[in-house]
């Protein structure tokens, strides 16, 4: 009964008091969903008149990335490339497995991972950087060539047996 005379007070538009000691001045809902409505249209029709007041950028601006390639063919040198990033990164003081050196401090790993792949053209996925835990692991990713292309192209190179039919047109 209570929770009913609670919501005609806040029909008729009147002062509730809450629990804190505060009031709520409630209005009806269509005052304040009309209001809202009529907001949105005034910033439409404003961001309308905005867009047409707008001139042509002087620079084109990029709205996505264009896409990466996925070819990549490793560099004869990928050894010794990597040696001296970890040498540079790490410190000159590893021992002579620098193929051992432990990546877990995620600092050092970022720079090494970073600059590589900003020289290299190629960076290890999201999916794979946990499995980064050393310098092996670094080299043994960047010395796998990823050749871009599918399964369907694969077959369409090749020479394929006479009783095999596939239609590549639609």
């Amino acid at each position: 009964m209570a929770a009913a005379a609670v919501g005609l007070m806040a029909a008729a538009g009147q002062r509730l008091a809450c629990g804190w000691g505060r009031g709520l001045v409630s209005a009806p809902r269509r005052l304040l969903w009309g209001a809202r409505r009529k907001e949105e249209k005034e910033v439409k029709a404003g961001a309308n008149i905005a867009i047409e007041e707008k001139t042509e950028p002087t620079e084109p601006s990029v709205i996505c990335p264009p896409p990466r390639s996925r070819n990549y063919v490793p560099p004869e040198d990928i050894q010794s490339l990597l040696e001296s990033h970890v040498r540079k990164i790490f410190g000159p003081s590893l021992p002579d497995q620098w193929q051992q050196t432990s990546l877990k401090e995620n600092k050092l790993k970022f720079r090494l991972l970073d600059q590589l792949a900003s020289e290299l053209g190629h960076a290890v996925p999201n999916s794979q950087l946990h499995l980064m835990c050393s310098a092996q692991d670094v080299l043994t990713f960047y010395s796998t060539p990823v050749k871009e292309g599918s399964k369907l192209d694969e077959l369409r190179a090749s020479e394929l047996p006479p009783n095999l039919k596939i239609c590549w047109e639609q």
